[in-house]
């Protein structure tokens, strides 16, 4: 068939066909209709995705549970879930169990138990009951660390606990500035003066480390078989075990801190 001016009709219709095929990118007016059929159907953008978010800041928010938020305060129940977790595991390891033998003496999953001793799921009453059998201690003991007391020690300035140590006969001055109340763990900071009637005193010899942090005058102390010139902003810390003290009293008065830090004896 023929259409006007002598031009065949199927002809006329497939020549526009074939130029868009030979266009780069382009699209048949049908898989164009399509694709803006599917472009209608995307979802809003959600809390947090934007043009520079995209996929990846959706992975990144999920990457923040990676790391812990320093500014985070963990609810109460929270912490209890914690303490009870904890004071399971070190209950299981005295009794030298392994995870899998203890839940099953305790009548539960090998991932329960995880999860208890991880603090991520508050266990029952009923829970408590059945591992405090398979672990021969009361009930009341998953909770003694989380009902100690926590407490902070708050000194003014110049009223320190003055304290006799054995530098005491050497003419040095201790303030005791603060205790620890953990039954393992003693942490003893004093503030340390050193006058004209001081001697040096370089055969300190105790348990744990030390801290030392300079705050007025100079002093050369003896550590083993070094000794560093401390001055004011210097700082030494040191395992208290080998002989230790100040050996050259350079300029005074001299004052400095000294935290020391040991484990307590368990009886």
């Amino acid at each position: 068939m023929v259409g006007g001016g002598g031009i065949p009709v199927g002809v006329e219709m497939k020549e526009p066909r074939r130029t868009e095929a030979k266009s780069p990118g382009a699209k048949s007016p049908g898989k164009a209709g399509a694709g803006k059929g599917r472009a209608k159907k995307l979802p809003s953008p959600k809390s947090g995705s934007g043009p520079k978010g995209g996929n990846g800041g959706a992975r990144g928010a999920g990457n923040q549970g990676d790391f812990q938020d320093p500014h985070h305060i963990a609810s109460r129940a929270t912490r209890l879930e914690a303490a009870i977790g904890r004071e399971v595991r070190g209950f299981r390891h005295q009794l030298g169990m392994t995870v899998t033998q203890l839940a099953q003496s305790a009548n539960m999953s090998a991932g329960m138990l995880s999860k208890i001793e991880n603090g991520q799921t508050s266990p029952s009453l009923a829970t408590l009951t059945e591992l405090s059998r398979a672990l021969q201690v009361p009930v009341t003991a998953f909770f003694r660390k989380f009902e100690e007391e926590r407490s902070a020690t708050f000194v003014k300035a110049g009223k320190g606990l003055p304290i006799e140590r054995r530098g005491t006969r050497a003419g040095h001055q201790y303030q005791l500035l603060g205790h620890s109340f953990s039954r393992l763990l003693a942490v003893e900071p004093y503030l340390i003066t050193l006058s004209k009637d001081s001697d040096v005193f370089p055969i300190f010899q105790h348990e744990g480390v030390e801290f030392l942090f300079m705050l007025e005058g100079e002093v050369g102390y003896r550590h083993g078989d070094k000794t560093y010139l401390l001055q004011p902003g210097d700082s030494l810390y040191f395992d208290a075990d080998v002989p230790h003290g100040p050996e050259d009293l350079r300029k005074l008065p001299a004052r400095y801190l000294s935290v020391i830090c040991y484990t307590r004896s368990q009886e």
